[in-house]
């Protein structure tokens, strides 16, 4: 009787323990983890609307829907197949989002360190245009963006986010399957972890 009474109260400890942290702390550590990171998914996923009929949502492990997007000049980039032959870490944010520009020097550091040959980085900001030229010239980038529109059939929703929380990332291989997705931003030193 005295163990299960010795085990119930250590069991007990280590629930309020861990809903302390939480509430003190925040999730933070544990939306680090790859075991974090799907359990917010697979939550975020059955409290979501139907996805529109006949929109195409990526699954993980599988390749990615045709999605094409102009970038700052205009220009269309044709998604995964102008990024084929490197992974790439596809970050969605918006400039009124602070918690997306708190993480940006983060990934403009690693999208540097990865030079030409490593993890290519990709801005899509569901942004009014005008507004992301606006801040951009502010505050500079070194890796490229497209522009999508927030909304129920946006890329990120096709990407996994039915959502649209931000930020966003993906991680997809060099043939254009998805590997990996983050709800929230990167903190300093996180990308290589999760991106290798």
């Amino acid at each position: 009787m005295k163990v299960r009474h010795v085990l119930a109260v250590a069991l007990g400890g280590a629930v309020l323990g861990a809903g302390v942290g939480l509430w003190l702390g925040g999730p933070g550590p544990l939306l680090r983890t790859d075991l974090g990171q799907r359990a917010l998914q697979g939550a975020l996923s059955a409290s979501a609307p139907p996805a529109p009929e006949g929109l195409v949502i990526a699954e993980q492990g599988e390749r990615i829907p045709s999605i094409r997007l102009p970038d700052l000049d205009g220009t269309p980039v044709a998604l995964p197949d102008d990024l084929a032959g490197r992974p790439t870490l596809i970050n969605f944010w918006a400039s009124w989002c602070g918690p997306c520009i708190e993480e940006m020097p983060e990934l403009n550091r690693y999208a540097t360190a990865q030079g030409d040959a490593g993890t290519r980085v990709l801005g899509i900001a569901l942004d009014d245009a005008e507004a992301v030229r606006t801040f951009l010239e502010r505050v500079p980038i070194d890796y490229p963006t497209l522009l999508d529109q927030a909304g129920p059939r946006d890329s990120s929703v096709q990407l996994g986010n039915p959502r649209g929380v931000l930020p966003y990332s993906v991680l997809v291989s060099a043939d254009g399957r998805l590997l990996k997705q983050k709800v929230g931003p990167f903190q300093a030193g996180e990308i290589e972890d999760w991106a290798d």
